[in-house]
Parts: C-alpha cells; structure tokens; sequence
C-alpha cells in the first residue's frame, strides 16, 4: 500500500477473532485478527500467542492464491502483521461448512469415527448466529427465513466446491491435509458472491499429511498442547518465512 490508502475510522464490528473497522473510503474495511480464542461457541476461551498474525497472513496468501484461481475474494491488500484491507460487502448470513472427511460435531453426530473419507464431500449450511450455537439448516430452511434465496445457494454451493478443489492440492503440496473448513459469503453492491472472512487455522481442520498430527484449532479446543507451535508450523509451510 502507498500514502493514499485508506483512513482507520470507528470500529464497526468485534468478533471473536477479528475487529473490523470503517475506513475513509466507504467501500473498504480495516480488519485486525486477534490472538482471542474461543470454541464450543465462545463457552471456552483463551488467547493463542501470535494467532493474529498467523491468520492474517495465512489468510491473505491463501486469498491471493484462489483470486489466481477465479475465485473472487474481499481481501485488498495486507496493512500491518495483524492487518488486512477487506471489500466491504453485505454478508449473507449463512455459513457453508465443507467436509473432506468426518471429524469435530460430524463424526459425533452420526457416531462415526474421526479421520473417514467422505465420498461425495459434504458440503452443509449453518445458520450464522452465536447466540443461537449456529445451528445446521437445509435449503428449504434458509430460503423460507429469508437468510439467503435460492440463488445466492447455488452459488455458494458451486464456489465452495471450487475452493475446495483448489486448495486441497495446493496445501497437500505443503504437507498439509484439508478435512474441512468453514466459509463466509458476502454481496457486492451488484449482488454478485465474494469469498469473505478468512481462512486459517482457526477456520479450517488440517492434518499434516505424513503424521496426521493436528495442526489447527482443536489443539486448543481438545487442549491438546503446542498450539502455538501448530499455528507456527501453518505459517511456515505456507508462508515460507519464521511468523514474528
């Protein structure tokens, strides 16, 4: 970024990753990802060191690589360690969960084992409400309460599909193996769908493809230890660089 970009005004939004703000230009957003951590619908907390950072910049490599792709994203360029310039975008309210294989609330749901492949991939709607623990919802569930229409679901299924066509290979090449991840949609001011929010260890299960030691937020959740250290190795692979 040179002199001219935007301005960090107000702080519009604070989640429980990530706090976004207005910016001078009303078509942009400044995003700044926390250390915070939370699971089990925020009932869990804690802080991950340097998680921020680790998001942020595995986030925006991971953007850059699916705009490569054709996928279009809302990420505009990297401001800080921690700091991102984000298209702001209405978001639909609808979370899209991709599953490579059964792992976390699936495999307990169904009662299936940890680590099974799914053939055809799963791919399921969540309502997005913390208040509510995000609930699942089928079609007919969005459309009828209004929290997308029927289009704006095919298009989400369709992208997120090519997403994850795109990044499987990608991460295998880096050792790394997707079993699911969490997405976000937004519109433009056309109406057209934008990849939003993030993706990083925080949003997305990965395994390392060798040992299939867990290199992601269940570490935190399951208290399993070195979570630092397996956000850490995320950002060395796919980054290429020692995170500050």
């Amino acid at each position: 970024m040179n002199d001219s970009r935007p301005v960090r005004g107000e702080l519009r939004y604070e989640g429980k990753a990530k706090r976004l703000y207005a910016t001078s230009d009303p078509q942009l957003l400044w995003v700044e990802h926390k250390d915070d951590a939370t699971a089990f619908n925020a009932v869990k907390r804690g802080t991950i060191q340097g998680k921020g950072e680790v998001n942020a910049a595995v986030t925006a490599e991971l953007m850059l690589f699916l705009e490569r792709r054709g996928v279009a994203t809302h990420f505009v360029a990297t401001l800080g360690p921690r700091e991102q310039l984000v298209r702001s975008l209405s978001i639909v309210p609808v979370e899209v969960i991709v599953r490579n294989r059964a792992a976390g609330s699936f495999a307990q749901r169904y009662g299936v084992e940890e680590g099974r492949p799914l053939d055809p991939v799963v791919i399921e709607w969540c309502l997005k409400s913390d208040a509510l623990g995000d609930p699942p919802m089928n079609d007919a569930t969005a459309v009828a309460l209004g929290f997308a229409t029927e289009e704006q679901l095919e298009g989400m299924f369709e992208m997120a599909a090519d997403v994850n066509e795109a990044l499987g290979p990608h991460l295998a090449e880096h050792g790394l193996e997707l079993i699911d991840f969490k997405l976000e949609f937004g519109t433009d001011e056309e109406g057209r769908l934008v990849l939003a929010d993030e993706i990083s260890p925080d949003t997305a299960r990965l395994w390392d493809v060798a040992s299939g030691e867990r290199l992601d937020k269940d570490r935190f959740r399951r208290d399993l230890g070195g979570v630092e250290e397996a956000y850490r190795e995320v950002y060395r692979r796919l980054v290429g660089e020692e995170p500050a």
